[in-house]
């Protein structure tokens, strides 16, 4: 990263010219003041959309409102020169934002949760369709917008799917099929529009088709992964799956698939620390026995629990220790290896994290520990140094040979 970033070392070394160096730089300053326009911006929609709904209080106010808003955005943004699109644009997303959110509280205060839910489906379904097309057949100009309305009734059949199946209280095999679904439906908009945030906002759906989430509690969040190990095989999967299919793919989609693999070796990792604390009893919370089961006989509890776990695969925290930091090691050179700036950077935090972790959780009072790893990451060291020099000694061979 050092030698993207420090353009000025690259220039004095003669790598590029001080043109060059200055675009880059240029390029990136862009970039940056882009992402800060876009954050602002965006706050300021969504404070000011969900302040009207709450001011108004009213579906038929917020309905007139959230109409005017959004005719007259669309008719700046159309009709306007670019000084003031962006005007047009906050105009126009308050306005979309006013009448997706307020006709969805209408609807659920009408209806229920489990009707209600379904008609947000079906709207919200039907919404982000129409906004698809006219994101790519609709008048100069208001793509942006189309993409945040596709967006919005994408959350809005997304939100009333998941109030729906759980009134519903659907349960088994259907419910990790719902969050797989959901997925798709986050990332196929990601890549539509081409907004990696939005990809990478798939992989909650996705992680929850084993329970893995995260929840708060006051002043504190957690991560929590009942299923480690499974977990991190449905995860693996997915990033083996973005690695094959990304050669296949144009830069476009290749970006969002390389996104989305970043995040499962993100959450990945998460299942390795809550693992490497707690282990891991295989299969514990899909196919084990409940406590609800027993009703409140925690004696026959504890024996079913003992007999599965008898006749189940038990993995240690110190396997998981061991295990995932041989493979933070082989993800951090492979990664460098490729250039994938991602997954290194990913792997050498959690990397950080796993060695804080293990140096108070587990190994505090054990310093044979600290010898036998610290023994054993120096020969490692030299053969990952040795590996590496084969590398560039056969690409060297190949460049001169081409």
């Amino acid at each position: 990263m050092a030698h993207v970033i420090q353009t000025e070392a690259l220039v004095d070394e003669g790598v590029i010219t001080s043109d060059q160096g200055a675009i880059i730089a240029r390029r990136s300053r862009q970039v940056m003041v882009s992402l800060v326009i876009n954050a602002v911006l965006c706050f300021g929609i969504i404070a000011a959309a969900a302040g009207f709904i709450g001011l108004l209080a009213d579906a038929l106010a917020v309905a007139i409102v959230g109409g005017l808003f959004l005719g007259i955005g669309t008719t700046i943004l159309v009709k306007a020169t670019d000084l003031y699109r962006m005007f047009g644009t906050a105009s126009a997303l308050i306005g979309a934002g006013m009448l997706t959110g307020g006709a969805s509280i209408e609807i659920l205060d009408i209806f229920g949760e489990q009707s209600g839910g379904l008609v947000l489906m079906v709207l919200g379904l039907i919404g982000a369709a129409i906004a698809a097309f006219f994101n790519r057949y609709g008048p100069e100009h208001t793509g942006f917008l189309m993409g945040s309305l596709l967006l919005m009734t994408g959350a809005m059949h997304i939100g009333g799917l998941y109030l729906w199946a759980g009134s519903a209280e659907l349960s088994g095999f259907v419910v990790p099929l719902l969050h797989f679904y959901v997925a798709a439906a986050i990332f196929a908009a990601g890549a539509f529009i081409d907004v990696r945030f939005i990809t990478a906002l798939a992989i909650v759906p996705f992680a929850q088709m084993l329970d893995t989430g995260t929840f708060y509690f006051h002043a504190m969040y957690a991560f929590y992964s009942p299923e480690t190990t499974l977990s991190i095989v449905q995860l693996a999967i997915a990033m083996a799956i973005c690695v094959a299919v990304a050669g296949l793919l144009t830069d476009r989609y290749r970006r969002h698939t390389h996104m989305f693999g970043i995040m499962a070796f993100i959450v990945a990792n998460l299942c390795f620390l809550v693992g490497s604390l707690w282990g891991d009893v295989v299969g514990s919370h899909i196919w084990g026995p409940g406590y609800r089961d027993y009703s409140d006989d925690y004696q026959s509890y504890r024996e079913a629990v003992d007999a599965f776990e008898a006749s189940t695969l038990v993995i240690s925290e110190h396997v998981y220790s061991i295990v995932w930091a041989i493979l933070l090691i082989a993800a951090a050179f492979w990664s460098a290896r490729t250039n994938r700036r991602g997954i290194f950077n990913a792997a050498m935090t959690f990397g950080a994290i796993h060695a804080y972790t293990q140096a108070f959780e587990t190994f505090y009072d054990e310093p044979l520990a600290y010898v036998i790893g610290g023994l054993a990451a120096i020969p490692l060291a030299w053969g990952l140094w040795r590996l590496n020099d084969q590398f560039e000694s056969r690409n060297a061979s190949e460049q001169i040979a081409a």
